[in-house]
């Protein structure tokens, strides 16, 4: 996988470019996985070839970026929530949806949130990612602190 970072008009952009079969890559822009149509036939030759032409599919992967304000939903971080399992006891948990480093908790426990209200945010490849309550509720436990290191799936909190 090769993964570039960049900007467009001042907005950081995190590209990873996976898989390439064919015709077709693998990229996830800002943490959105899209598949890709490659077209022209210099780009297919490439994944072929050693791995000295990695950068050739940096600006074929910037050619979807002009579809860049779709990845501008995905910001307030709704992912995350979606991936909350039910708790036995009550509640929501929130798992890591990426690894990263925990910069900043906002929310302790005890706290009434709100559904998309910031609980905390992770740096993941120097991009800061919002982790958001996905329901109305109490914080019923932050399972991590600032600083802390934390790889996908880890439990971050509990809202209930």
């Amino acid at each position: 996988m090769t993964v570039y970072s960049f900007s467009i008009d001042d907005q950081p952009y995190s590209v990873e470019i996976g898989l390439i079969q064919g015709n077709t890559a693998t990229v996830t822009v800002n943490q959105v996985p899209y598949r890709v149509r490659i077209d022209g036939s210099s780009l297919v030759s490439s994944p072929a070839a050693s791995s000295a032409p990695a950068p050739k599919p940096a600006p074929r992967a910037e050619a979807p970026k002009p579809a860049a304000p779709k990845p501008a939903a995905p910001k307030p971080s709704p992912a995350p929530p979606k991936q909350a399992a039910p708790v036995p006891g009550g509640g929501e948990r929130i798992t890591a949806p990426i690894p990263g480093k925990i910069m900043s908790v906002m929310a302790k426990v005890g706290d009434s949130v709100s559904a998309g209200q910031v609980l905390l945010v992770i740096e993941a490849m120097k991009m800061e990612n919002n982790i958001v309550s996905p329901i109305d509720g109490t914080v019923k436990e932050i399972a991590v602190s600032n600083n802390a290191d934390v790889s996908t799936g880890d439990l971050l909190a509990v809202v209930g």
